[in-house]
């Protein structure tokens, strides 16, 4: 009867277990330790198999559970950041009298830290009636790591004695929170007044603070360690010091470090091709990028947008495209920085076409492919694309930013929607919760003088809560120009001789403005007033490439080797254009000059023989980029008609 009793009771204790355990045919051997009461076992098993919640359920049926098993639990607490679970591993230490030793405290204190609980682990600190050089480190890591600083620099300071993680846990905290200074007088303290020597992570943190600031002068110091010592560099401090020259403007240096490098990893590669970008040196941040590619280094996401953006700023749609045929073939996150810096390039570039397929590509577009795609749209004369995608961006949640705002803002300027745009313009603050910036008034400005809306735009600026730019009243002037508006446009060109004295097209477009109402008197006096201030207007300039050749065209200009095949060909259309009705508009032109001579002015300005080589130098149909310099730099993007007086 006994025995039947005893069956009975383990039989029970079986199922009950295999029921906790939710055991399937797999799990003999969990059964076995089961039956036989190896709980600790069992633990262990259940912790390699990342069961730990049901790992910790079994701590109760261990009457005193062994230092080993809790040093288990904790591990795999870490491992899995769940505070939840070590506060109840922890209560069971004391609730079973069970007196932790410094390694066991160690890990509580680390496990805490790891899941964010530094109260938690401040209290077990506190507590603790041993404490060692790992302990200090815990807490002093852990507060900096969330950018507690002062309660980290206070246990720095009070501990009594320090090793080189020590150092590097508050150095490399006060660099992740941006206070390079404080990092580096630590660093000079620790080389002053201690006797250990630094490793790389505080190296590589001390470069990246004096990178920061810029301090090359720091910086050369910390170089001059490296080579005193003889310390065998890795990557990483590598990578720093190029990292820092380039950011220090001594892009030479940086190029001297990378020739060093016997590793180079992505980063390195990456870091130096930006470091070219940002200095102008623009044909060698290509050259490197192609080195790049022909090399056992693959580019990640970030090279791929640095490239890219170079691109858009430089206007090289050739080169882009390079790199986009380079990026399929390889492969890309359509979801990355790339894929977005794709749609900026072609978007920049004026390719909108191109643009909208990558855009179209993209799963989830991120508001920078959506704020490109529009305000690429907005600038190479496709208003109504530009305010449809923008629509199309606000039905699928993204929220819009001010940049964005722009794009649209200047879509409803080149499309005339004026209310529109005052739509526009009132619900960035009303609607969408932004403050509107210097570029949003603007662009309003622009918006308004372009209509003749005067009264409209000077209320607009009279209450704007910050001072008018120089973009502002460059907007207002050009309006003032369209309309002859003169009040106006001397209060515009007072403000802009204020902001910038010496922009010679404030002067000219003044001076304009008189000539155009015959007063030849008030252009006398902005044009000595220019003579006098030695301001010279410097002539428009326009360029075009052919075959991956660039030509570049001044107004007037004839050193080009097909100029004259370039004038037949204007005069030629100009006289096919007359013939269809065409009147040239010369009120803009700026020189009181014969109106026959105002017309060549115009027939022979640096756009139109840029132009005219691009429809003469490529086959019907194809897309001729011109760009301008004209105080920004923008695109003008034509289809090379099939018949040349079908154009312009």
């Amino acid at each position: 009867m006994a025995f039947r009793r005893f069956f009975s009771s383990s039989s029970q204790f079986r199922h009950a277990s295999s029921r906790n355990l939710n055991l399937n045919a797999g799990d003999s051997t969990l059964s076995h330790l089961a039956e036989h009461r190896k709980f600790e076992e069992l633990i262990e098993v259940l912790c390699q198999q990342k069961r730990l919640k049901e790992a910790v359920d079994f701590l109760h049926r261990i009457h005193q559970p062994s230092p080993r098993i809790y040093s288990t639990l904790i591990a795999a607490c870490i491992r899995h950041r769940s505070l939840e679970l070590g506060k109840r591993v922890h209560a069971h230490t004391k609730a079973s009298n069970f007196i932790p030793g410094i390694v066991i405290s160690n890990r509580l204190l680390h496990m805490y830290s790891k899941c964010g609980s530094l109260i938690d682990a401040q209290m077990m600190f506190d507590e603790m009636p041993q404490k060692d050089l790992c302990s200090w480190n815990t807490m002093i890591s852990g507060y900096a790591n969330i950018g507690r600083l002062e309660q980290a620099r206070k246990l720095f300071d009070e501990m009594p004695q320090r090793d080189n993680f020590s150092w590097n846990a508050v150095i490399s905290g006060y660099v992740s929170c941006d206070r390079h200074r404080e990092a580096l007088d630590l660093f000079r303290i620790m080389h002053v007044n201690e006797s250990s020597n630094s490793n790389m992570f505080t190296l590589s943190s001390a470069l990246a603070a004096a990178a920061a600031i810029p301090s090359l002068r720091f910086g050369k110091e910390i170089h001059g360690y490296l080579i005193r010592t003889e310390l065998n560099l890795d990557e990483v401090v590598w990578t720093a010091l190029l990292d820092l020259y380039g950011k220090c403007g001594s892009v030479d240096e940086a190029r001297g470090i990378f020739g060093q490098m016997a590793d180079r990893d992505v980063v390195s590669w990456t870091t130096m091709i930006h470091r070219c970008f940002e200095d102008g040196r623009k044909k060698e941040g290509f050259s490197l990028f192609r080195d790049l590619m022909g090399s056992a280094v693959r580019p990640n996401e970030y090279t791929f947008a640095g490239v890219l953006n170079a691109c858009a700023d430089l206007a090289a749609e050739h080169v882009g495209k390079e790199v986009h045929g380079y990026m399929t073939r390889v492969g890309y996150d359509l979801c990355s920085f790339a894929a977005s810096a794709l749609v900026h390039v072609y978007s920049k570039c004026g390719n909108t076409e191109i643009a909208r397929r990558v855009f179209n590509l993209m799963p989830h577009p991120d508001l920078v492919s959506w704020t490109s795609l529009i305000v690429g749209y907005a600038q190479n004369g496709q208003p109504d694309m530009a305010l449809h995608y923008f629509e199309m961006l606000l039905q699928s949640g993204t929220k819009p930013d001010e940049i964005t705002f722009v794009g649209v803002l200047s879509a409803c300027t080149h499309a005339g929607l004026i209310d529109k745009g005052l739509e526009y313009f009132h619900s960035v603050k009303e609607k969408h919760g932004l403050e509107h910036t210097a570029d949003h008034y603007a662009c309003v400005i622009d918006l308004l003088a372009r209509s003749g809306r005067f009264n409209e735009a000077e209320n607009i600026i009279d209450s704007m809560p910050m001072k008018p730019d120089k973009f502002l009243w460059a907007s207002l002037l050009g309006g003032c120009r369209i309309h002859g508006n003169l009040e106006l446009a001397e209060r515009a060109s007072k403000a802009l001789f204020e902001i910038e004295p010496e922009n010679p097209a404030t002067y000219i477009t003044l001076a304009n403005i008189y000539a155009n109402a015959g007063m030849w008197t008030e252009v006398a006096k902005v044009r000595k007033d220019m003579d006098n201030k030695g301001i010279i207007k410097k002539p428009g300039k326009s360029w075009i490439e052919i075959k991956r050749q660039v030509h570049v065209f001044l107004v007037g200009d004839t050193s080009h080797p097909k100029i004259s095949d370039i004038h037949d060909f204007l005069g030629e259309l100009s006289k096919k254009m007359k013939e269809e009705g065409y009147v040239p508009d010369t009120n803009f032109v700026l020189h009181d000059v014969e109106e026959e001579q105002k017309e060549q002015n115009i027939s022979y300005h640096s756009e139109r023989l840029a132009v005219a080589f691009g429809i003469m130098s490529t086959p019907p149909g194809t897309a001729i980029k011109v760009l301008l310099s004209s105080g920004s730099d923008c695109w003008k993007d034509i289809r090379s008609p099939k018949a040349a007086g079908m154009v312009m």
